[in-house]
């Protein structure tokens, strides 16, 4: 079969399912060699596919990470108030791994695990995960939350506060620790009490001082 750009993203799509069950299979990294020699296709048409380890990898990223994409993208066409939008925005995702996480922690943790090994090839997703937050951030800000925090301010800051519900390596230490009613109060403290302002308007709002050294 010709290799359309069609047919061609649908065999990666199939390469990079087939590596995912090599890795639950054998609980371990696939090597481009093994990956290559499983895949049924000959030595030319797979590099024709794949231009090396790099871009094997990339296509397993984006099918493992393409449920945690879409769900960001549904809660970004939404119209939920703020707060019950960014709950939605963390929650959906966190579902998802704490479910994997479930079905089977051994093959969770090697992916984790092949992530963090190759984390320059998933950045990508991170800035854009981020980039949505951003977007999130924005909105709640219109309607009046994070008063006086700089976009980027406010995003550390959230990144911080919930890490533990979008780092997938998380589940693996604190697994039932995690809870979709944690998540929530995390969030509902985080839009009472995040705001860059001082004084009798900003209720809530943490007033400890770090000691300069």
């Amino acid at each position: 079969m010709p290799l359309t750009e069609t047919v061609r993203e649908a065999e990666r799509a199939r390469v990079a399912r087939h590596v995912l069950d090599l890795v639950k299979e054998r609980g371990s990294e696939i090597p481009w060699t093994i990956a290559m020699a499983e895949s049924g296709l000959t030595r030319a048409r797979f590099e024709a596919l794949f231009d090396d380890y790099d871009d094997l990898f990339d296509a397993v990223a984006q099918t493992w990470l393409a449920p945690h994409m879409a769900v960001m993208e549904e809660v970004l066409a939404t119209t939920l108030p703020p707060p019950r939008k960014m709950f939605e925005f963390f929650r959906r995702r966190f579902i998802i791994s704490q479910g994997r996480f479930r079905e089977d922690p051994e093959h969770f943790t090697i992916l984790c695990e092949m992530g963090a090994a190759n984390f320059e090839r998933v950045r990508s997703y991170v800035d854009l995960a981020d980039h949505y937050l951003c977007e999130l951030i924005a909105e709640a800000q219109a309607e009046g939350f994070f008063a006086g925090l700089e976009i980027d301010e406010a995003l550390s800051l959230i990144n911080q506060m919930i890490s533990n519900y979008t780092l997938p390596d998380a589940l693996i230490y604190l697994g039932e620790k995690l809870s979709e009613d944690k998540l929530a109060r995390i969030v509902d403290t985080m839009f009472i009490g995040l705001s860059g302002e001082a004084g009798a308007d900003a209720s809530g709002v943490n007033t400890l001082k770090v000691a300069s050294s």
